[in-house]
């Protein structure tokens, strides 16, 4: 009963191939491909998978990428694509935005996962969701498991692009994050670096002034790594949420009642 979960973000399609739909499964195979190149996976890195009996995949790319995929999906194995839909509640989260169906699919199934761990590893407690990728995510869940709102940023590699198009004389390499920068690349990477620290530093205080405890904060994303020296406080850095949201639903959907 083999389950493929799909996470299409605005660079790549990641995908994890398990041995069951359901939270702890065993991974079999994972991969990625840049969105550009979608159109190998049939016939590359999928190409000698064992086929899953399910699907399901989140998507931020847009429905031309998603068609790419469900056209590889359909090629290569015999199942039905589907793709999670933010939802006024599913999989004990809550959904505290102004228009539900309007949050982005990624940001809702890393809250799932999220939660899941949470409570996998002890008592509910609220939560800080942040996600370090193109663009950066960082969602507040209260200690019930209703999403109280969430914050918006450019990643890296957005601001300094803005940056270099909008002032003379940037276009330089990547620096070092240090305490007090003394060239212009370690000035824009520690720029970038603790613009995302402080916005989520303050979401933090936020969450722990409106629930009156401390939050878990989960930190995930394919920059993630780079982010983690730099943040305050104490961040468990999972590789994997999305695909633990994605395992956590498909698990739930296949539930009687």
């Amino acid at each position: 009963m083999a389950f493929l979960a799909i996470d299409i973000g605005n660079t790549r399609l990641k995908w994890s191939l398990y041995d069951a739909a359901r939270p702890g499964a065993a991974l079999v195979a994972h991969g990625a491909e840049f969105l550009d190149h979608i159109e190998r996976l049939a016939e590359g890195s999928w190409a000698d998978l064992p086929a899953p009996t399910s699907m399901l995949g989140c998507v931020v790319a847009g429905d031309a990428v998603r068609r790419r995929a469900e056209e590889q999906v359909v090629e290569r194995f015999d199942c039905s694509p589907r793709w999670v839909v933010s939802s006024v509640a599913e999989a004990g989260i809550v959904n505290g935005y102004d228009h539900p169906t309007r949050l982005g699919a990624d940001r809702w199934v890393a809250m799932i996962g999220a939660r899941h761990r949470m409570l996998s590893q002890g008592s509910a407690r609220p939560m800080v969701v942040v996600m370090i990728g193109t663009a950066v995510t960082v969602e507040a869940v209260d200690t019930h498991g209703k999403f109280l709102g969430g914050l918006i940023l450019p990643g890296h590699g957005i601001m300094l692009r803005a940056l270099e198009s909008g002032t003379a004389g940037l276009h330089v390499p990547t620096g070092d994050v240090r305490e007090f920068p003394t060239n212009t690349s370690d000035a824009l990477t520690s720029g970038g670096t603790y613009a995302i620290a402080g916005a989520v530093e303050r979401m933090v205080q936020h969450v722990r002034a409106h629930c009156g405890a401390e939050p878990a904060c989960y930190m995930t994303g394919g920059a993630g790594w780079k982010m983690a020296p730099s943040m305050n406080g104490d961040f468990e850095l999972v590789d994997s949420l999305i695909m633990d949201g994605l395992l956590v639903i498909a698990e739930e959907r296949m539930l009687p009642g």
